[in-house]
């Protein structure tokens, strides 16, 4: 018999954490990731270089219905990690907990560094993360019930992943092995499996037959991404940051034990399936040399499972992990979201140490000083004068802020900006915006400095330091269709 479901806690932290992200993540601007997102959002399509179709198209709806600050825009980000810190009491009900251990289970996940951030950011980690949390507990809620419908469910989140982000194969194919190495197998073969699978094929298929007709662009965008992460060293130290990235450092004692306690705990026996599923992913995602975060949507079951054993700790202990759970959300809290004032000490520290943060600031002042260079031109030669954007932060940027400066259409030789492709009028005249002096000479007959990228908060981000520079140019020395080939790149 499971315990009862601690609904009105539940619900009550998810609405008080959603509070806390509509107070905040209005404070800076939008993010450079979240720019590209939004100018994909205005061009929609099955698929994309950099991801698949939904957190795009959930930007559209979140543009159309609620409007384009960062704070409405966040809106469903927000919502989404709500729903990781209740689905997270739900799997540690489905895993024995009593309400006070599903509630200790909620404020642990809470705790996540990357589960707060992605609170935060419009970003397909906010939706993967969801999505594999709740596969997690459609796999509890299948050992629980011998329920083979469960495959069904099953299918239908393994498909929303797949159209959010292609790493949640690691999570299934380490769901799936966890469940062949037990007596658990026998709930797999069956009509509900196929099912479930015909269904997230169905789903998935327009993406599929995007990549197909792309000859599998995706392939090579991750190819080059992942060569890059481990050529700057981004992938460095995967085993040794999964003990304060995924989860925070305070929770480590928690997971540890959770996963101790569903390989030995003899009553743990049914849920066995889902700690051999956190170590097979978490040996595929060493072997593919991921980044740390990738990892974060295993945790909350351990902690889950960590809570049923910390509520019967003794009290000095118990208390001593409580404290440390709440010291972990005010810590992640005052470093990872918006929150701290513009100017002050607090603000200078979270932008020295918080590099997303930093990116969030000085977009509408650079999508001005662009259209003072583009406004101090001649008006017969602003007719046919284009921009062409270094990267897709600046090309986000001016796609949304662009307008109201009556700005021309923005191309960039990067992700979905490049495959939309050049401006059709194959402009002679262009600013180009966050190149280097090198680049500009090597694909333009002149280019004169024009500005520097500059924010009124003195935030040394990446625009401020290494693509600060505003060009006027004049005259390709390629014809428009074979410099588009040559100036692509995956970012």
């Amino acid at each position: 018999m499971r315990p009862a479901l601690a609904l009105r806690p539940l619900l009550l932290l998810a609405a008080a954490r959603f509070l806390l992200h509509l107070l905040t993540n209005g404070q800076y601007g939008f993010h450079r990731d979240e720019l590209a997102t939004l100018a994909d959002a205005r061009n929609l399509d099955w698929c994309f270089p950099a991801y698949p179709p939904l957190t795009p198209f959930l930007a559209r709806v979140a543009l159309t219905l609620l409007g384009d600050s960062p704070t409405a825009i966040r809106t469903f980000t927000a919502l989404a990690q709500c729903g990781v810190m209740f689905t997270t009491g739900l799997i540690a009900r489905e895993l024995g907990a009593s309400p006070r251990a599903q509630i200790l289970s909620a404020f642990a996940s809470f705790a996540a560094p990357v589960s707060l951030i992605a609170g935060h950011l419009f970003q397909y980690v906010s939706f993967d993360f969801l999505w594999s949390v709740l596969l997690v507990w459609i796999v509890l809620r299948l050992l629980n019930t011998e329920n083979p419908r469960w495959l069904l469910a099953a299918g239908l989140v393994c498909s929303l992943g797949l159209l959010t982000r292609y790493t949640i194969v690691i999570v299934i194919a380490g769901l799936a092995a966890g469940l062949l190495l037990t007596p658990a197998r026998r709930l797999l073969f069956n009509r509900h499996l196929f099912y479930g699978a015909a269904l997230a094929l169905l789903l998935c298929a327009p993406t599929l037959l995007w990549q197909v007709n792309h000859n599998f662009l995706a392939l090579e965008f991750t190819s080059a991404i992942h060569a890059r992460d481990i050529r700057i060293g981004r992938t460095d130290g995967f085993l040794l940051k999964q003990l304060f990235v995924p989860a925070h450092l305070f929770t480590v004692p928690l997971w540890i034990a959770g996963l101790w306690r569903l390989l030995r705990r003899p009553e743990a026996a049914r849920h066995r399936p889902i700690a051999f599923g956190f170590l097979i992913s978490l040996a595929l995602y060493t072997l593919a040399q991921a980044r740390d975060y990738y990892t974060a949507p295993l945790y909350p079951a351990l902690l889950a499972a960590g809570a049923l054993l910390a509520v019967e700790w003794r009290p000095w202990l118990r208390r001593t992990q409580y404290a440390a759970i709440a010291l972990a959300i005010v810590s992640t809290f005052a470093l990872g979201v918006p929150a701290a004032p513009p100017g002050t000490a607090w603000f200078r520290t979270v932008m020295s140490i918080n590099g997303d943060l930093a990116e969030e600031i000085g977009w509408p002042e650079f999508v001005a000083q662009t259209a003072a260079v583009y406004n101090a031109l001649p008006p017969a030669e602003r007719a046919t004068t284009g921009i062409l954007a270094g990267n897709y932060g600046e090309a986000g940027a001016l796609v949304h802020y662009g307008p109201a400066h009556n700005l021309p259409p923005v191309m960039s030789r990067v992700n979905s900006f490049w495959l939309r492709g050049y401006d059709p009028r194959q402009p002679q005249t262009l600013i180009a915006t966050g190149f280097s002096r090198e680049f500009v000479d090597h694909h333009f007959q002149s280019c004169e400095l024009k500005g520097h990228i500059t924010n009124s908060l003195g935030v040394a981000n990446e625009e401020a330091k290494f693509n600060k520079y505003i060009w006027l140019c004049r005259t390709p020395r390629d014809p428009w269709p074979i410099l588009w080939q040559k100036i692509r790149v995956w970012s």
